[in-house]
């Protein structure tokens, strides 16, 4: 019988990565690690743990205009970046610390550099060659940009994180997750944010009134928003700033201090060797697995966003939980991508789970629509013109909720207990049935009896 050095090698040590490691290393396997960077992976070192922090204190400005209408005066308020950077920093260092410590307290190794696949049992560090019965591909992900002149002036989601001053103007790229939340970052922080998108509206894939009310609140923040526009060169100009040649904007120029790209992200495969090996991937080079995560190399799995499919943290989580079940657990473990939740950390928030209406539409045939609108209780007094959006989606035949979407304050926070509803396939009845918890905007989930004329 062939002996190898561990039972399971992983390479990254991201969420999905992380998560597969240490249940392996509780249910008896010995396993290893590879992390070429920090020990963390995107969501905690430079993704959503980040991001979140940022948008908290984004959202200081109007927490401040706002707490006059409560009767508080907060004289000569002042925000500085780099102690915000600083802070922010701190704070991820302690988290991957966090992560490294839980390696050496359950005996899980670590080893740091880059890793190549040589064969289905081996992988090479550097010099350094290590066999394992299985191998876990965990590498993530990696933001992506177009090959157009001056793109070496733009940055991506990786330095927006460190930049050392906050840019007075920006221009943001995309039209996805990542653009806007953090034109929300930057507007709430004083800069004065365009973003532009190619599409005919921002969220691509998201429930049509989201994205249309996404994008007026958005408007009424002060993001200027440019759809339908493409970004053609980037200049340099002798005073530091830029000049973007670009479409979708009257003259064409926009005079900018950062260029900020969120047009998407490839799996981080290139240099891992695994096409040689035969592994098979897509057209973007993600690995292509089937439900328990197994690629076309039988021994070799793969987890969170390297896989293109679903790219959310707590995704690749469930995925790395999963193949450590497979594995070592005694269990063949798929992985459920239906009703999977999300939210955008958007400004305000978006929360959702389930289909879309058009999704709905062209799956179920008939649906029936349950929305509103409203200004929430807060902004009676502030007198801030920031409207919430609630939805319900309906199958109209079962009279399953099969959709539930919300933009507004502490959407994420609302989606993620209506997901457990969503999941659980409970109808239109149950959540009537429901008694709200009031004065709240998620009551309103519950509380929704008139339908809507259905989208056509």
């Amino acid at each position: 019988m062939t002996r190898f050095d561990y039972d399971l090698f992983t390479i990254g040590a991201g969420s999905g990565g992380i998560r597969a490691s240490r249940i392996s290393r509780h249910l008896g396997a010995r396993v290893a690690v590879a992390e070429s960077y920090r020990i963390g992976g995107t969501c905690v070192i430079r993704g959503c743990v980040p991001k979140k922090l940022l948008t908290y204190a984004a959202h200081y400005a109007e927490d401040l205009e706002d707490a006059r209408s409560y009767g508080w005066t907060i004289e000569n308020a002042s925000f500085s970046w780099p102690a915000l950077i600083a802070n922010k920093n701190r704070e991820i260092a302690r988290l991957s610390g966090v992560y490294a410590d839980g390696f050496v307290k359950t005996g899980i190794a670590v080893i740091e550099g880059t890793a190549k696949v040589l064969d289905a049992h081996t992988v090479a560090i550097g010099e350094r060659r290590v066999t394992a019965q299985n191998i876990l591909i965990a590498t993530g992900g990696r933001p992506t940009a177009p090959a157009i002149p001056g793109i070496e002036h733009a940055i991506t989601s990786n330095e927006a994180f460190e930049l050392p001053v906050l840019p007075k103007r920006i221009l943001l790229v995309g039209g996805g997750y990542v653009a806007v939340e953090f034109a929300g970052i930057f507007n709430g922080l004083g800069t004065e944010v365009t973003l532009s998108y190619r599409g005919v509206q921002i969220l691509r894939g998201f429930d049509d009134d989201v994205r249309r009310h996404l994008h007026d609140e958005m408007g009424k923040k002060g993001v200027r928003i440019l759809l339908e526009s493409d970004v053609l060169r980037i200049d340099r100009c002798t005073d530091g700033s830029l000049e973007v040649s670009m479409t979708g904007l009257p003259g064409n120029k926009l005079a900018c201090d950062a260029v900020m790209f969120a047009t998407g992200r490839t799996p981080n495969t290139a240099r891992l060797g695994l096409r040689e090996l035969g592994v098979r991937l897509d057209e973007a080079g993600g690995v292509m697995v089937d439900r328990f995560c197994r690629s076309s190399v039988g021994n070799i799995f793969a987890v969170g966003d390297v896989t293109h499919r679903i790219a959310l943290t707590p995704v690749a989580i469930r995925e790395g939980g999963a193949v450590a079940m497979t594995l070592f657990g005694g269990v063949e473990t798929p992985v459920d991508h239906d009703d999977v939740p999300s939210a955008v950390f958007s400004q305000p928030s978006v929360g959702t789970v389930g289909l879309s209406e058009a999704k709905a539409v062209a799956k179920l045939g008939k649906v029936d629509i349950y929305k509103a609108t409203f200004r929430p209780l807060r902004h009676t007094l502030s007198g801030r013109d920031e409207r919430t959006l609630m939805k319900l989606v309906v199958d109209a035949g079962t009279q399953r909720v099969v959709g539930a979407h919300m933009v507004g304050a502490d959407a994420p926070e609302v989606i993620q207990g209506v997901a457990i509803a969503v999941k659980a396939r409970l109808t239109k009845a149950q959540f009537d049935a429901t008694v709200g918890i009031h004065p709240t905007a998620a009551e309103e989930f519950v509380t929704l009896r008139e339908k809507t004329v259905p989208e056509r």
